[in-house]
């Protein structure tokens, strides 16, 4: 409206007409637009904000590091698994015991900076490697195998549950590094004098050579605290349980908290700005365990060595609208707006849903949500829902992986398909 006006003023020839009726337009109608813009400003957010999206004080961004790269006093980015960060020795006693008993002989663990398919086809192929075990007596030939570590997927898995018992919705985590470690296990080797020490362990994984990293920890912004009651539980509404007040004060009030207990021992949990709020049956104060899922701001990240990737939503009133109303609409439009809503879909484009009664192509997703076994339906009667996509950029080795997370989303909310991702 100010860029019209202007333009008007300009089209008057009559400079002293211009010059009086430019002192009126800024005088009254110039305050009189901006007051308005602010209002009309003041309205949109206010509608915005009636739709609280508390979703996003639960979004988890993981990285990987090297394992002295690892800031311990991170205030974003933690371990998944803090005992990632000692250090470790191997007793030639245990691994010749594992051996004898035809149990799992682990050296160490690696990270395999190769696609999913490739690791599909490893894990597939059962292969053994050459090593050499360097020890206080000597060098010895080894032979190993590699197996897929599932320690991280497992602590990913408990999270699900965890987010049940707070009363808080499911959101798949987006996690592509955790699917390519591996453990090394001993497989064969001479015999070894049991008061020997390694000093060194080397295995050739040929053609994965290249794609070999040691000492990587896979990071994510959640972190474990202890806290205590704040006063004494008082009586609940319903005068059976009790109502257990926490303050995250200290440990920050703008991070999102889940209350770390058995199914049991919780009723339901209360979220404010402050506090948290539990009702359980248990009458007598303690100690609580909280799962901190910090807030990411850009400038407590620091440098990364591999990308940050999250599953957070684009901050969009349509998706916020369509969280708060969990009917889903089966059409194309829907999966679309439903993939485009996260960050990480970016880099990827839908371009079409196709469904058929089978599909015995090549799949480039795999299943996120391994743990939602408590839907009806079995899948060998369902048909294939494939959603084909194309990348807008150069697909790296965590492309499949963050398609597949995309695909697990999907699948969340159209049950009733086997849904399947591919390229174009």
């Amino acid at each position: 409206m100010k860029e019209l006006m202007i333009e008007r003023l300009r089209k008057i020839e009559d400079l002293e007409q211009r010059q009086l009726l430019k002192d009126i337009v800024s005088g009254v109608f110039v305050n009189l637009i901006d007051y308005q813009d602010e209002m009309n400003k003041r309205l949109e957010d206010r509608v915005f904000n009636e739709i609280d999206d508390a979703e996003n004080r639960f979004d988890i961004f993981v990285t990987l590091s090297s394992k002295e790269d690892v800031d311990p006093i991170h205030e974003c980015l933690f371990p998944m698994r803090p005992a990632d960060l000692e250090s470790k020795s191997i007793h030639i006693k245990k691994l010749l015991e594992s051996l004898k008993y035809n149990e799992p002989a682990v050296l160490f663990t690696l990270f395999l900076a190769c696609d999913s398919l490739q690791i599909q086809q490893l894990l597939a192929e059962q292969r053994l490697f050459n090593g050499k075990l360097v020890t206080t007596e000597g060098q010895v030939e080894i032979k190993v195998s590699l197996t897929q570590n599932t320690a991280y997927l497992q602590e990913m898995n408990k999270l699900y549950p965890l987010f049940q018992i707070n009363g808080l919705p499911w959101k798949t985590i987006n996690h592509p590094f955790v699917y390519k470690f591996f453990n090394v296990n001993l497989v064969d080797c001479p015999s070894l004098h049991e008061d020997a020490e390694i000093t060194e362990i080397i295995v050739d994984l040929e053609e994965y050579e290249d794609k070999k990293r040691l000492n990587m920890v896979p990071l994510w912004n959640i972190e474990r605290h202890e806290v205590k009651n704040v006063g004494f539980p008082i009586p609940a509404i319903d005068k059976v349980n009790f109502e257990h007040v926490l303050s995250v004060r200290k440990i920050g009030n703008e991070h999102g908290y889940l209350v770390e207990a058995e199914e049991d021992n919780v009723r339901y949990v209360k979220h404010s700005d402050n506090e948290l709020t539990i009702v359980s049956p248990q009458d007598k104060s303690g100690v609580w365990q909280l799962i901190k899922i910090a807030k990411m701001e850009d400038e407590k990240i620091g440098k990364l060595n591999y990308e940050l990737v999250s599953n957070r939503r684009i901050e969009h009133f349509i998706h916020k609208f369509a969280n708060k109303h969990t009917a889903t609409v089966k059409t194309k439009g829907e999966i679309t707006r439903m993939i485009n809503s996260f960050e990480a879909a970016i880099r990827f484009e839908l371009v079409d849903v196709e469904i058929v009664d089978s599909f015995s192509g090549t799949s480039f997703t795999h299943s996120v949500n391994t743990f939602l076994t408590e839907v009806i339906g079995e899948n060998n009667h369902k048909k294939t829902m494939l959603l084909k996509f194309k990348a807008n950029e150069e697909r790296n080795f965590i492309a499949n992986d963050i398609l597949s997370f995309l695909v697990s989303e999907v699948q969340r909310h159209f049950f009733e398909y086997e849904c399947v991702g591919v390229w174009l």
